[in-house]
């Protein structure tokens, strides 16, 4: 990730890319970073030269013409919603995904619609949304749900280190945007730090008030200093015993972005590749940030 890098976004003319487009522009101003929009279709060509992209641009199609309605309209709304922001545009012939990993190297941030068309369309459907954010190399900003520009940011807290990325992205984004931020761990007597050692038997909670105790140790030890990096946001610590999936998705009902970490143990396990993710990805009723650890 460069966090001087542009925020790029992928467009293919959908109401849910166009809403991307003004989320990307607006997270671009708070940056202070370029705004780069790119509309990708069709697969790679068959012979990629040494050291080239993985793509052609699409001048060589002939096809530019067909998407000055698109990328028209994808910059008039990207002004509109930040007054001055230039958008630079490029047009590919390439794997979308494959497309947005390679922006990914050198961009601070990707913005994609929860729906669109053809191979868009198609992104956070199945296994290739944990694809996408599996192995781009900076946060993926997933559009979806109602816009809550006064919601709080709702960071997901598994205490794992590899969630650390998550954590501070997350305060970043509430210190640039004047957020509040809510730090959520759900907890059960199902986690691993239930039990004294791997022998025993599963789901066996030995004292639930010592249990407590412990995730709330977890919660406070992930968001250890930043609340001196970032003395300007107003954290709020939530300890919830639940299910981790429901919970979320009803704490997401009061916020304006909803951040979780691409691995993680505990009830955040395999984030994005299981039933949670598909849960967070398809159903989150906020914008859901996705951030790969280092």
């Amino acid at each position: 990730m460069d966090e001087a890098g542009p925020v790029v976004v992928g467009v293919d003319g959908s109401p849910s890319s166009l809403t991307a487009v003004e989320t990307a522009a607006r997270e671009a101003r708070a940056h202070g970073v370029a705004l780069r929009v790119v509309h990708a279709f069709g697969r790679p060509p068959a012979r990629i030269p040494a050291g080239g992209r993985p793509w052609e641009p699409a001048s060589a199609a002939g096809v530019p013409q067909l998407l000055d309605g698109t990328l028209g309209e994808a910059e008039q709304r990207a002004h509109a919603a930040a007054p001055g922001m230039e958008a630079a545009h490029e047009v590919v012939v390439g794997d979308p995904v494959e497309v947005l990993e390679i922006e990914s190297r050198t961009a601070s941030m990707i913005v994609v619609g929860s729906r669109g068309l053809g191979r868009f369309g198609a992104l956070l459907v199945g296994s290739t949304a944990g694809q996408l954010a599996a192995h781009v190399s900076c946060p993926v900003l997933v559009v979806r749900g109602d816009p809550r520009p006064a919601g709080p940011v709702l960071l997901a807290v598994d205490g794992s280190p590899a969630a650390r990325g998550a954590v501070e992205f997350a305060f970043s984004q509430a210190s640039r945007h004047g957020r509040d931020l809510v730090a959520l761990h759900v907890w059960s007597n199902r986690t691993e730090r239930a039990y004294a050692s791997p022998a025993d038997p599963p789901f066996v909670t030995y004292d639930e008030g010592q249990l407590r105790d412990e995730e709330e140790r977890v919660l406070a030890e992930a968001l250890g200093g930043m609340g001196d990096l970032y003395p300007d946001v107003r954290a709020e610590r939530r300890l919830v015993r639940g299910r981790v999936r429901h919970t979320l998705i009803e704490a997401g009902a009061d916020a304006g972005l909803l951040v979780v970490g691409a691995r993680g143990r505990g009830g955040f396990a395999g984030l994005l590749l299981g039933s949670v993710s598909q849960a967070v990805l398809h159903h989150a009723p906020c914008p859901v940030a996705v951030v790969r650890a280092a």
